[in-house]
């Protein structure tokens, strides 16, 4: 198998930080036993259905610590995304990982907008793959996104 380029890296990375936000959501860990636990075990592991990718250790952790380190603007900015009716601690704890990821791409990161916008509708989609939730992320990240970065549109 060839090796990754850094595309394929940087994508992989991004799924990982949604499922390690997720898991700091749900089990309480911190930010660096979660991160360890990742660049120790997930990448590059070899489960049953295949192996997974190897990600890029860099952004996985910018990704990561952005996210945490910018939680409350960024979970004000994807309520302003929300429909009123739905404020962020009531949506599937999985996108809401999402959005926090992608959240800290637009906020601290030079990811350009779209490239993290089409980045994240992917992951979306590896979650859930059957589902409207990739149309629903893209329009919130694309709110999230005009917020942000508005020189960017």
């Amino acid at each position: 198998m060839s090796a990754p380029d850094k595309k394929q890296m940087r994508s992989a990375a991004r799924l990982y930080a949604v499922q390690a936000l997720f898991q700091m959501e749900t089990t309480g860990q911190t930010v660096e036993s979660v991160v360890r636990e990742f660049e120790t075990h997930r990448f590059g592991e070899v489960l049953e259905e295949g192996e997974m990718a190897e990600g890029d250790p860099a952004h996985f952790r910018k990704v990561v610590d952005g996210a945490v380190n910018w939680q409350a603007k960024i979970d004000q900015m994807t309520d302003r995304a929300l429909v009123a009716k739905w404020p962020i601690d009531r949506i599937d704890p999985v996108i809401r990982a999402l959005f926090r990821a992608a959240g800290a791409e637009l906020v601290g990161m030079d990811t350009p907008p779209k490239v993290a916008i089409n980045e994240y509708v992917e992951v979306a989609k590896a979650f859930f793959p059957d589902g409207k939730e990739s149309k629903f992320v893209n329009a919130v990240l694309d709110h999230m996104a005009r917020e942000a970065k508005p020189a960017a549109f």
